[in-house]
């Protein structure tokens, strides 16, 4: 039986799956997060190595077929580079490797094709069409035209609320919500611990909930921004579909990534909104399966494994 090491690569995490071609899961594993930027390839996937190397006996190769979706691999040239370093360890004969964005899609469409919109720390989104075509974005923050997700929401809020607090900016919420949430007396200590080192730049994704919260409560500020988040997500979606040439055929657009499956309901209301406006085909499916089971999909749509696994490897790794 032919076998698909399946990995999906995030920020804070790495899951393993070994899926068999009738769509059993042989093992599973998880490691530490995959950050090819700051490591460097070999440093990453070095770290899938070690993860791949506790959960299965024996040297590599792994499996017949590699199928990696990860952070970091923003461009096809850095897919290209995760790739050949994988190759060159023997992880598999054949390997694949794609932006995790993919594997989010597979995980939610009820086929493989569609669009998805992934809102977790960063954003980012996918489109691929009936004919295989695809549409992606850079997706390397600001200077790529991006905005928002945990990060860039934490960053607003913070921005916000310290210019509320000193008098540059006008009042609202998000200075006590700051304040309340690290715990300390002022906003600008809390600037200032993220300027020192003593607080990791990563926990301002953890604004973005209360910051849903103030927003559903009235806050102009704080709904500002949930509504520009808002239209974020549909103009990602919208210009994967023109592109692709689907704004006029019923698609379905997955959404992904800690923002949005929290499912909150202004956000999700006002993604609804927009979305009808400009896609009036477009179905909405949020996704309720791990990404690794999209990794592990697109590992069984490669070496064109049946339905029936298919099937089956989507329920066992929602378990």
């Amino acid at each position: 039986m032919r076998t698909v090491l399946a990995i999906d690569g995030g920020n804070s995490k790495t899951d393993v799956a070994l899926v068999g071609e009738d769509g059993s899961v042989l093992a599973r594993g998880r490691g530490g997060g995959f950050q090819p930027q700051s490591t460097g390839v070999a440093a990453a996937v070095e770290q899938v190595r070690r993860t791949l190397a506790a959960m299965l006996p024996g040297p590599p190769p792994y499996a017949d077929h590699v199928a990696a979706y990860l952070a970091g691999a923003d461009l096809p040239v850095e897919e290209e580079a995760l790739r050949a370093e994988m190759l060159d360890r023997g992880l598999a004969p054949q390997v694949v490797v794609g932006n995790d964005t993919f594997a989010l899609l597979r995980a939610g469409a009820s086929g493989p094709w569609g669009v998805a919109v992934a809102c977790g720390a960063g954003v980012n989104a996918v489109g691929v069409s009936p004919t295989g075509e695809v549409a992606r974005f850079p997706a390397l923050g600001k200077f790529t035209g991006d905005w928002g997700g945990g990060i860039g929401l934490g960053e607003e809020t913070l921005w916000h609320a310290v210019r509320a607090e000193d008098g540059r900016g006008p009042a609202t919420v998000l200075a006590e919500v700051v304040r309340t949430w690290f715990g300390m007396a002022s906003v600008t200590d809390v600037a200032l611990a993220l300027h020192f080192g003593d607080l990791p730049p990563d926990r301002l994704t953890e604004l973005a909930r209360p910051l849903l919260l103030a927003a559903r409560d009235g806050d102009a500020i704080a709904l500002s921004l949930v509504e520009r988040q808002a239209q974020e997500v549909v103009v990602l979606a919208e210009v994967a579909m023109r592109r692709l040439d689907l704004l006029g055929t019923p698609t379905e657009v997955v959404l992904g990534g800690g923002v949005l499956t929290a499912r909150d309901p202004l956000l999700s209301g006002l993604i609804e909104t927009g979305l009808a406006r400009c896609a009036p085909h477009a179905k909405t499916v949020v996704v309720d399966v791990p990404p690794i089971a999209g990794a592990a999909l697109l590992g069984l749509d490669r070496i064109g494994a049946a339905q029936a696994a298919k099937d089956r490897v989507r329920s066992a790794l929602d378990s």
